[in-house]
C-alpha cells in the first residue's frame, strides 16, 4: 500500500503509467497484479482477498494468498509479518486505521459488474487505463519465482 501521490493523480492516465512498476502496483493496480498472479498459477491454490479499510479510512489493496503465504508488488511474504507492517504504516498516516480482510472472485479484480457484488469495491479494468496493463503485470511477476508447491502437493 503506498499513500496517495497527490489528489487526483490516479484520475491522470498518463502519469498513473508512467509510474514504476512497483508503485503502479501498489496503488492503483495491485488487482490487476493479483489477476495475472492467479492467471499465470491457478492450480497454485492462492485465492485473491481485498484488504478494506474500516468506515471512514482509506487504502484498499488487494493480494493474494494461500493459508499465511501472501503475494503482491513486494513479492512473497507471510501475512502475520505483511499484516504487522501494513497496520503499522497506515496507523502512521491514518490513526486509528483497520481493515477486514474479504476474499474476492477473481473475475471481480477486472469486472465493474462483478466487482459490484463487493460493497465498496471500486477499481478500473484493464480497458480503463492508458494501456493494457496485463501485459505489464504478467512481466512484472517474472521477476519472482513461481510459488512454492503447497504443503501435501508434489509437481509430478
Amino acid at each position: 500500500m503506498y499513500k496517495l501521490r497527490t489528489p487526483g493523480s490516479k484520475r491522470d492516465l498518463l502519469k498513473q503509467w508512467r509510474l514504476p512498476d512497483r508503485v503502479f502496483f501498489a496503488a492503483g493496480a495491485c488487482h490487476i497484479l493479483a489477476y495475472a498472479f492467479i492467471e499465470l498459477y491457478p492450480a497454485s491454490g492462492f485465492r485473491a482477498f481485498w484488504i478494506r479499510p474500516a468506515p471512514e479510512h482509506t487504502g484498499n489493496h488487494i493480494v493474494v494468498m494461500r493459508d499465511a503465504l501472501l503475494f503482491d508488488y513486494h513479492g512473497y511474504s507471510q501475512w502475520d509479518s505483511f499484516w504487522a507492517h501494513t497496520k503499522g504504516r497506515a496507523n502512521q498516516w491514518w490513526p486509528g486505521w483497520n481493515a477486514e480482510v474479504v476474499p474476492i472472485d477473481t473475475v471481480a479484480l477486472i469486472s465493474h459488474a462483478h466487482a459490484r457484488a463487493y460493497v465498496g469495491l471500486c477499481m478500473k479494468e484493464p480497458g480503463d487505463y492508458l494501456i493494457d496493463p496485463l501485459p505489464r503485470a504478467r512481466a512484472y511477476l517474472q521477476r519472482f519465482p513461481a510459488p512454492p508447491l503447497a504443503a501435501g502437493k508434489s509437481d509430478c
